[in-house]
Order: structure tokens, then C-alpha cells, then sequence
């Protein structure tokens, strides 16, 4: 399979790695926005570039009718634009906050435990997400799925970085250097609190994810997430 890396950074040379260890070719790559978008070689098209470049990348691989799947963060304002142009170029598309097989199975972990705290309002809930300083969006949005999954379930109407309202979920944003990602939801009480946690050890996992995403994404028309790839249900 031939593959774009639409953004050339610590993900991209990591998902190139995995990539060639796969025998895949990476036959384009797109360190920033101002490069010839050249996709006439290409088969899927992998975007983790940066928030104000990611719309571009995206927009630019379904206009040459190639499947693109997209690992960045911070340019959800414009989804549903992507999506009605997706659907408009018969094209092919998926994104994922995070392509990790662990993260995704604890995606599906946190959504049945907000279903159950849901009827014990005597619990609060706080999401704490940690990062390397060189990522630029804040909250990471994994932790925005993870804040989403819960207002679904619960009486919360939105998520916060500052101090909350009764009605918002707290989530607090590290960033310290060398630290690939862990996510925490607890819920608190004046008698107990219950945690969930998901720890990152290496970049290896996204990376993989993003590849076998690929894989499966070739050849297929519309709009996917990771739970058709992984064939996860509920």
C-alpha cells in the first residue's frame, strides 16, 4: 500500500516506521501546508499534522479521491464541515482522537461506568490528562471524547478547564516533557472515589492503530471511526 503523511513529525516518523516494518511505501509526505500535494501514487493518506493545517491536508486528499484517516486534535470546530465535504466528494474519511486498541477498549470502559455513576449524583467527576510540553492543543481530545462519553450518560451539560459549575466536568491539563499520554477519570464522594486510568508507555500504539486503519480503510467509501475498525459494538 502506498501511503501520505499529511504532517511529518514525532507521529509521522513513528506511523513511517511501522509503516515500512509492514511493507508499505510512504510514497508522499507533507512536512507543512505550503507543499505540492502530489497524490497521484497514493493509496491512503495518514494526517497528524497541526490543528490550522489539518482541514487543508484533509480537503486536499479527498479532492483527489484518496481515503484519508486523521490523528489531530484541536480543529473540531470544523468536523461537520469535513464530513458534508466528505459526502459531497464520495469520499472516504475517518478520525479518531486516538487510534490506540487500549485507548479505544477504555473509551468503551468509560462510557458503561458513566452509565452506572449516572444514578449517583453524590459523585463528581474530574478528568485528568497529561502530556509532552510539544503537544499544542489543550485539553488533548481524547480527554474531550472521554468528557463527551460522560455528558451523554450524565446530567452534565460541558466540560471545563476552569474552576466547574455544578452541571460541567473538570478537566485538568498537564503537559511535562517525555510523556507520551495518560488519561484519569474519577469520581469523588465524601466516602469514597472510583478512578479509571489509561497510561500510555510509547507512542508505538497510536502508531500501529493508524496504520491498521489504514489498512482497513482502502477501498471503502464514507465515513468511519475506530469502532469499525476494531469491530467494536455499543
Amino acid at each position: 500500500m502506498n501511503i501520505a503523511l499529511l504532517g511529518y513529525g514525532r507521529m509521522g516518523k513513528s506511523i513511517e516506521a511501522i509503516a515500512l516494518n509492514r511493507n508499505h511505501k510512504i510514497t508522499l509526505k507533507i512536512a507543512n501546508a505550503t507543499d505540492d500535494y502530489d497524490f497521484s501514487n497514493v493509496d491512503v493518506a495518514i494526517d497528524f499534522s497541526i490543528p490550522n493545517a489539518a482541514v487543508t491536508n484533509i480537503k486536499k486528499a479527498l479532492d483527489a479521491g484518496v481515503p484519508v484517516i486523521s490523528g489531530t486534535t484541536g480543529w473540531l470546530e470544523n468536523y461537520d464541515d469535513i464530513i458534508n465535504y466528505c459526502n459531497t466528494k464520495n469520499g472516504t474519511f475517518l478520525y479518531a482522537s486516538n487510534f490506540s486498541l487500549g485507548v479505544n477498549i477504555f473509551f468503551e470502559i468509560n462510557k458503561k461506568l458513566s452509565q452506572l455513576m449516572a444514578g449517583f449524583p453524590d459523585y463528581s467527576t474530574e478528568i485528568e490528562e497529561i502530556h509532552h510540553t510539544q503537544k499544542l492543543d489543550a485539553p488533548s481530545g481524547t480527554a474531550i471524547t472521554l468528557a463527551e462519553q460522560i455528558i451523554e450518560q450524565t446530567n452534565y451539560k460541558n466540560w471545563t478547564l476552569e474552576q466547574p459549575k455544578a452541571d460541567e466536568i473538570h478537566i485538568e491539563a498537564k503537559r511535562i516533557p517525555e510523556v507520551p499520554g495518560t488519561h484519569e477519570i474519577t469520581y469523588n464522594s465524601e466516602i469514597d472515589s472510583i478512578s479509571i486510568r489509561h497510561t500510555a508507555h510509547s507512542r508505538q500504539g497510536f502508531a500501529l492503530g493508524a496504520v491498521i486503519a489504514a489498512e482497513w480503510i482502502k477501498d471503502k467509501k464514507g465515513v468511519f471511526s475506530m469502532k469499525d475498525v476494531l469491530k467494536i459494538n455499543g
